[in-house]
């Protein structure tokens, strides 16, 4: 029995190996929620107007359950409304399965726990029951933490993914999945777990009553347990922290973790915060007698004041510690301390004072000053956030305010302690291996060295803890950004900063590790991941910095340094040296420089599970901002104003191209000083800002959408941005494109070939040539143009697809048009001769055909220009069958043939008009398709196209 219990976590213990991995689960769960939080598709938020209008038939909330017929059958009602629904099934059922996975892991979650339990009460674990775990150290740590991660899952997707989102996502994935019809599936409970709560996480928002408990017991879950477990987190100090902090005002920060779990699992026994004052008394004096803003799960922040106000003992229990007299007691002692530590630490970390000697000499000294230093921090940045003060909240902002004012307040200062390198890593500083080597001649100092490897390491992990500060640590990135615009060789100091956050991983991943779970790898890549985008977000002012001395290169090599000639007068060497420009340009390379070598200083750092490398956190950032700052720029220079006469087209260009070549020239320039390949990042990243927006565009024309998670273009560390559309299109390279349309539109414009020129109809005034592609090319490149033709591709099929169905619907469907068009062969055949009644007939059916027309305008005023006709009649034949075009030459050799006959009998001298349009539209059908003259002249003998070219 004994060595049961010692081995609790041992691969033999079928007990603790099922709570392990339970627990091990619970972990991977909430960091995918996390994960996931960050995907929403923000259509089933449908906040946005346009948003309502088309999608509002299609997502429904849980009131579809109450008669999934009546809804399924109005859609049905409507064609469109069944293949919106159909395309959004296509383009949204992906994420959706993978959101109602993660619901139903949670759920998979409780179940397993409460089979496990009552598998304990079962004696199904031998000799184990729940109270003989709760006695084991390990047993009591796991059992307590499966129920808390089951709270913090709970909350984490109340605050992460909200109650009408998820609804609509459940209801979705209902529809659109088996799940339905599936026997065994438990959608049912899934529902009745994560249906709305009500709560909403924006400032201000009222909170629903009775939550969170009434959401908390949603799934029952025993009663003992929950008490049992409760008792355990109010008697114990079930994790050993107090032998780490001697000083009994360091207790709450001691048992600060095991305070997060108690305030959790005090939910699942409302009662407690309710009714029982004595016990909630005990819970405040032990746990909150100096603090009230806590941290619950890898820097979720809860204010006590504001979570505990609508329960009763909770609220008076906690009354003693936020009365003024104790918070202004508080904030003066961590005044006091912060002072003090802050002078130590910087004694501490004066040049040569850390020596090996020093430091095996002073251990207790130093873990003194570390435990004071910890615990300040912890409780002013805590207390301070942002994050844990409701601003609509008069209590608490008065509470905050008289902190800030008692405490003297100073996030420099504070910033500064989070800099304390050499305490963080104190381990390499020691260099356990290599006194091993140095000190075998000194056995006490062997034997010093021994005791630290084994002990102060051990504490030093558990005071410098900083997963509270997961979420917090954002408030201080303008001041680290300051401190490395002022001095970028602060990097190297930074990089403690990270390292010390990088501990936090060891929260969520010591059970997963422990169960060898296969979530290990995920679970870490995402932490990680989080962990290396913070610090790509704080080393971006370096980038940032160096870009905007680049702009001010831009202008001076754009607009004054003038280029040197490669032959130059002795005389007027000294107007073309232009000292004090170049002078300029030299000190603004110089600062770039500078802010390259302060990243470049920071060492190759391993950050939880990735390695980041500086020169490629460098090259990463300039990236960045080189693709915010061109995207802007493409954005903001492409924007026009549809009435203004002449077209802003040119003239926007021009001004485009120019920023898009001082850009270009100038990242070209400072490449040697920054040790980069400035062409080949230039020409990847404007390829690919290019071929997003193109791709974004063409969105618009497709069923299955690409989103931004599937696009090959868009990066996570180097996004390219997305702006509010302007007009009907939805980037730059689509109001590029219709301006293009518009100006060059066929019933405005005639274009001369020979010129490569449109002019307008009415003032016969040029509008423009081959030199707008010109221009097209020297502003966006090869991409440029690339991205056009690719997305006039999407609209000539959009066109032709428009054009089939108004075919189907007038031609295929009316009965009388298809026997007169029948009538109309049989008059006209065989197309190899000319009937004698082919004219007539045709004369005598187009009555009944509207829009039947000949070779020419219906009206003379009528402008259509004929390039655009000849090629869109050929892209629409292209599409079919080549029969079909055969057959079309045909009908109009034959019409040709039989009206010069006509004409010829009856002595007309002049060759009329329709057939002076159908001889033009087969030369230029040879012409433009390339094609042999024989093709036209199979159908319409060589003499016509002689006389045709006479007339010509």
């Amino acid at each position: 029995m004994i060595l049961t219990m010692l081995d609790f976590l041992a691969e033999n213990n079928l007990c603790g190996q099922a709570i392990l991995r339970i627990v091990s689960c619970g972990n991977a769960i909430i960091a995918e929620l996390l994960r996931l939080s960050e995907f929403i598709p923000a259509v089933f938020r449908l906040k946005d107007r346009a948003d309502q209008q088309k999608y509002g038939d299609i997502i429904f909330d849980f009131s579809y359950f109450k008669g999934p017929e009546l809804w399924e059958s109005k859609l049905e009602a409507k064609p469109e409304l069944q293949d919106l629904d159909e395309e959004f099934r296509e383009n949204n059922i992906e994420i959706v399965t993978r959101f109602y996975l993660a619901f139903q892991s949670v759920h998979k979650y409780i179940v397993d726990l409460n089979r496990y339990l009552d598998d304990l009460n079962e004696g199904i674990y031998i000799q184990q029951t729940l109270e003989s775990v709760l006695l084991n150290e390990d047993g009591k740590q796991l059992l307590c933490e499966a129920l808390y991660l089951y709270g913090v899952m709970l909350l984490v997707i109340d605050q992460k993914i909200e109650g009408e989102v998820r609804e609509r996502m459940l209801v979705s994935y209902y529809r659109y999945s088996a799940a339905r019809s599936s026997a065994d599936s438990n959608m049912d409970d899934i529902c009745k777990l994560l249906r709305s709560t009500g709560y909403s996480s924006q400032p201000g928002a009222k909170r629903p009553p009775n939550y969170p408990e009434s959401y908390f017991q949603r799934v029952p879950i025993n009663e003992a347990f929950i008490n049992m477990v409760i008792g355990r987190l109010r008697s114990d100090d079930i994790y050993n922290q107090v032998s780490a902090y001697p000083l009994p005002e360091h207790r709450s920060t001691a048992l600060a973790n095991q305070a997060a779990m108690l305030y959790v699992i005090l939910y699942f026994e409302p009662s407690i915060l309710h009714t029982h004052q004595a016990k909630m008394r005990e819970i405040v004096d032990k746990y909150f007698p100096d603090n009230w803003v806590i941290s619950i799960y890898m820097g979720i922040t809860v204010n006590l004041a504001d979570a505990w106000e609508p329960y009763k003992a909770a609220k008076t229990a906690l009354n003693n510690t936020l009365d003024p007299s104790n918070v202004r007691e508080q904030a003066s002692r961590y005044a006091t301390v912060g002072e003090r530590v802050h002078a130590q630490v910087q004694q501490f970390l004066k040049e040569g004072y850390l020596r090996e000697e020093m430091v095996l000499d002073n251990i207790p000294k130093l873990l003194n000053c570390l435990r004071d230093c910890n615990v300040a921090i912890r409780w002013l940045m805590l207390h301070t956030a942002d994050l844990a003060c409701d601003p609509n909240n008069k209590r608490l902002r008065q509470i905050k305010d008289q902190i800030l004012t008692d405490s003297r307040y100073n996030p420099r200062i504070l910033f500064q302690l989070l800099l304390v390198q050499e305490f963080h890593q104190l381990e390499s500083n020691l260099q356990v291996c290599q006194f091993l080597a140095d000190t075998r001649k000194f056995l006490h100092q062997m034997i010093r060295t021994i005791n630290i490897k084994e002990e102060v390491l051990i504490t030093m992990q558990i005071v410098g803890d900083l997963s509270f500060a997961w979420q917090l640590i954002d408030s201080f990135t303008s001041i680290m950004q300051d401190s490395i615009r002022v001095n970028p060789s602060m990097v190297t100091k930074l990089r403690a900063t990270f390292l010390k956050l990088a501990s936090a991983l060891d929260l969520p991943l010591l059970r997963i590790n422990q169960a060898n779970s296969p979530d290990l790898l995920s679970v870490s890549q995402y932490y990680s991941g989080e962990l290396v985008s913070y610090v790509r977000k704080v080393l971006q002012i370096i980038p940032e910095s160096m870009f905007t001395s680049l702009l001010k290169i831009i202008k001076l090599q754009t607009h004054d340094i003038i280029e040197v000639p490669t032959r130059l007068d002795k005389e007027k060497l000294r107007d073309y040296a232009q000292l004090g420009p170049r002078y300029e340009v030299a000190k603004l390379t110089h600062a770039i420089s500078i802010f390259t070598e302060g990243i470049l200083m920071m060492k190759t750092t391993l950050v939880g599970i990735i390695k980041v490398d500086p020169k490629q956190l460098l090259e990463d950032g300039i990236r960045k901002e080189l693709v915010k700052r061109v995207a802007f720029a493409l954005h903001r220079g492409l924007i026009f104003n549809p009435r203004a006469k002449p077209s802003e087209l040119m003239p926007k260009l021009k001004e485009l191209g120019a920023t898009m070549d001082g850009f270009h020239r100038s990242f070209e320039y400072i490449q040697d000083y920054v040790n980069i390949y400035a062409l080949k990042i230039w020409q990847e990243e404007v390829s690919r800002i290019i071929n997003y927006n193109v791709e974004q565009e063409c969105n618009n024309f497709l069923r299955t959408k690409i989103q931004d998670w599937q696009s090959m273009y868009q990066s996570t560390h180097i996004p390219i941005p997305k702006f509010t559309p302007v007009d009907e299109s939805v980037t730059f390279i689509g109001r590029l494109c219709r301006e293009i349309l518009r100006i060059t539109d066929p019933k405005m414009t005639c274009h001369i070939d020979q010129l490569n020129t449109w002019y307008d109809m009415k003032t016969h005034q040029e509008v423009t040539s081959s030199r707008l592609f010109s221009e097209i090319q020297t502003t966006l490149g090869t991409f440029g143009l690339n991205g056009l033709d690719r997305l006039l591709c999407f609209m000539i099929v959009k066109e032709l697809q428009n054009f089939l169905s108004m075919f189907q619907r007038i031609i295929l469907r009316d009965r009388t048009v298809q026997d007169t068009l029948k009538t109309l062969m049989n008059a006209v055949s065989p197309l190899k001769g000319t009937p004698p009644k082919a004219c007539t007939s045709l004369s005598g059916v187009s009555g009944n055909l509207p829009f039947l027309a000949g070779m020419v305008c219906r009206k003379p005023a009528d402008p259509v220009d004929w390039p655009p006709l000849v090629l869109g009649l050929l892209t629409l034949l292209k599409q079919f069958h080549s029969r079909y075009t055969e057959q079309f030459l045909a009908l109009i050799g034959q019409f040709i043939r039989s009206t010069v006959e006509q004409c010829t009998s009856q002595k007309i001298p002049e060759m009329p008009a329709d057939v002076v349009g159908a001889l033009l539209f087969l030369e230029d059908y040879v012409r433009y398709t390339k094609l042999p003259r024989r093709v036209a002249e199979a159908h319409v003998p060589n003499f016509i196209f002689d006389e045709f070219r006479t007339v010509l």
